[in-house]
């Protein structure tokens, strides 16, 4: 047989007993820094109670798998038709969870193929970039969310006397999105984009418009909401 062949299919040297503990071990402590950059970036989220302990133990058995592969390409075409048969039922409900696990695992095979620097590398550009995006992701959730204003009055009323007062003391900002007949043309549907004061609530605003003499019906909804 062809020596390039024999290397790919014959094991090669095989590892002792505390270079094997050792490897688990970096594993676990690595898979465990993994688990606390999740916790630590995905605080906003609801976070399952097991899922922290899966990456720790997936970066483990990862480790482990690419120890027993090594260079022999039959035993891994071999763990990949026995770890096929493998189903799990439970969804990652975030595609950030997702990455999280291939976090994980890429950590655990970097152990068992002795790359080290490869994971602790690695492990400080990913937490890095978490970060940044967690803190990014808290500065657009400081902002007020858009929402739709639909205000209905009667026809004769001039908007900016009847509504103007009201809406700049509830209302961060808006902007007029559409203005049209219904009722046969006796009432007239206005529609803004708006965003609430911070100190403001969506309540308080619908009850005030609807205080308004010449205002038939008020709807305040989410920008990004279908209620139909």
């Amino acid at each position: 047989m062809p020596d390039f062949l024999k290397t790919t299919v014959f094991d090669g040297p095989s590892l002792g007993a505390p270079d094997v503990i050792i490897r688990l071990l970096l594993a676990a402590v690595l898979g465990g820094v993994v688990a606390w950059i999740y916790r630590r970036t995905r605080k906003g989220a609801e976070i399952s109670s097991s899922f922290p302990v899966t990456l720790v133990l997936l970066a483990i058995l990862i480790a482990m798998v690419t120890q027993v592969i090594g260079d022999n390409v039959a035993r891994a075409f071999s763990l990949v038709g026995a770890l096929s048969i493998v189903r799990f039922r439970t969804v990652v409900r975030d595609t950030q969870d997702t990455a999280y696990v291939i976090f994980a695992v890429v950590v655990g095979m970097a152990v068992g193929a002795s790359d080290l620097w490869v994971a602790l590398i690695g492990i400080g550009v990913v937490g890095f970039a978490a970060y940044l995006m967690m803190a990014r992701a808290k500065v657009f959730s400081a902002t007020q969310p858009a929402y739709l204003l639909s205000v209905r009055v009667g026809l004769g009323h001039d908007l900016d006397k009847l509504l103007g007062g009201t809406l700049d003391q509830y209302l961060q900002e808006r902007g007029l999105m559409s203005v049209s007949t219904a009722k046969q043309g006796v009432l007239l549907d206005v529609t803004y984009e708006t965003r609430l004061s911070p100190d403001r609530s969506a309540d308080e605003l619908v009850k005030s418009l609807n205080r308004i003499e010449g205002v038939q019906s008020v709807r305040f909804q989410r920008r990004d909401f279908d209620g139909d």
